[in-house]
């Protein structure tokens, strides 16, 4: 792989993002396959990083679980070469994985090491996405260790809000600013007022929305498959992932709200509670 330079001759670094939620099922790993492939697909050279030591699915979502040799714990502890461990995509030359090890303890690598990790690809590529596991343990930790920025993935749930308020905060903590995409968002249910809509979300969490995608099956039929869903840009997710990278690229791309009735006014009224 050849070293980027910028037009003064240096060299620059890419732009490490940890997509991350605090709950699981949010569709974390979906995303990160998602937005790499679009990234990808832009001539962004991407390197996905799955972090969920013990429990890898990145490489399934990617269609890349046969070719896995080494993987992210190798490469901390240095028992292979950087170049050895990742993957091209079958898809696409700008997409590479990173993939965790299927059978370590999530506690085997530590921070540092995780940041050694990204030291050896931030010349390579220009966006390095680092697949976060569930929960805010120290597979957490290690998956916000040297992250520039994060995107806070969630469902239009109470739940699943609750857990990324409390990511948002830790996020915050680190000096890491958030980004959010509101996923599985059924517009329908919003419109009859029977689902949180983005403005809702937006409200309870405070940062900033980079994208929203809807419902869809074929995100289902595409993890099965192993090729990202913005390959089809005939669903509805598709697109939606293609906005979000061209967001990330900077274009002003507007975010539509799609809101109906406020369920989180009528959730507040209940409970009593000032929205």
């Amino acid at each position: 792989m050849n070293t980027r330079s910028n037009s003064a001759g240096k060299k620059e670094l890419g732009e490490v993002i940890v997509i991350t939620s605090g709950k699981g099922g949010v569709g974390k790993t979906t995303t990160t396959a998602s937005l790499g492939a679009a990234l990808a697909l832009r001539g962004q050279r991407v390197l996905v990083i799955d972090a969920d030591i013990g429990l890898r699915n990145l490489d399934v979502i990617l269609g890349l679980e046969n070719r896995i040799v080494f993987n992210l714990v190798d490469v901390a502890k240095k028992l292979c070469k950087p170049g050895q461990a990742i993957i091209k995509s079958k898809k696409s030359p700008n997409l590479f994985l990173l993939p965790a090890s299927q059978t370590d303890d999530k506690d085997v690598v530590d921070e540092a090491e995780v940041r050694f990790v990204l030291d050896q690809f931030r010349r390579e590529f220009h966006y390095i996405l680092v697949d976060s596991p569930a929960g805010i343990e120290q597979g957490f930790r290690n998956a916000c260790a040297g992250a520039d920025s994060a995107i806070v993935v969630t469902t239009p749930e109470v739940s699943a809000i609750r857990d990324a308020d409390r990511v948002v905060g830790l996020l915050s903590s680190k000096g890491i600013e958030a980004r959010l995409i509101i996923n599985r968002i059924d517009f329908e249910m919003v419109r009859r007022g029977d689902m949180l809509s983005v403005k809702d979300v937006q409200d309870i969490l405070g940062i900033e929305i980079i994208g929203v995608v809807e419902r869809d099956e074929d995100i289902i039929k595409a993890a099965n498959v192993g090729e990202p869903v913005v390959y089809n840009q005939k669903s509805k997710a598709g697109p939606a992932f293609t906005r979000i990278a061209s967001r990330l690229c900077g274009e002003p791309i507007p975010i539509p709200s799609f809101d109906g009735g406020s369920l989180w006014s009528r959730i507040t009224r209940k409970l009593g509670v000032n929205a």
